[in-house]
């Protein structure tokens, strides 16, 4: 099974979760999630695809969250055409690693669930 790896060679958790597919054996096609960021109409498709809701994809955690005030607007009702143009701006203000594949998107790396998913 091949799937799409969006990740940051600088997040750590980018970094642990490859390694771990690396060791699965699991093959990837890696994308820099800066820069080649997911447009709209992906992350669109992917938070449909996940069955998450669209406040899992922001990278909470980033400065440029808390710079922007993100959590305060979707606090006081920002939609998700709006989060996803939002989040296609910048790939620093996506949660990452994403995996997608057939049928599947994983956002965040939680080894119990991935493996439960891709093995």
């Amino acid at each position: 099974m091949a799937v799409l790896f969006v990740g940051y060679p600088r997040c750590s958790t980018s970094n642990k979760a490859q390694k771990w597919m690396d060791g699965q054996g699991i093959a990837y096609t890696f994308r820099h999630i800066v820069d080649d960021p997911p447009t709209a109409s992906e992350l669109s498709a992917w938070i449909a695809a996940s069955g998450l809701p669209f406040r899992r994809f922001f990278n909470t955690s980033g400065r440029l969250y808390r710079e922007m005030g993100i959590k305060k607007k979707l606090d006081q009702g920002m939609g998700q055409e709006d989060a996803t143009e939002l989040l296609a701006t910048d790939g620093l203000l996506v949660k990452r690693p994403i995996v997608v594949g057939d049928g599947f998107v994983l956002v965040g790396f939680r080894e119990q669930d991935w493996a439960a998913t891709l093995l």
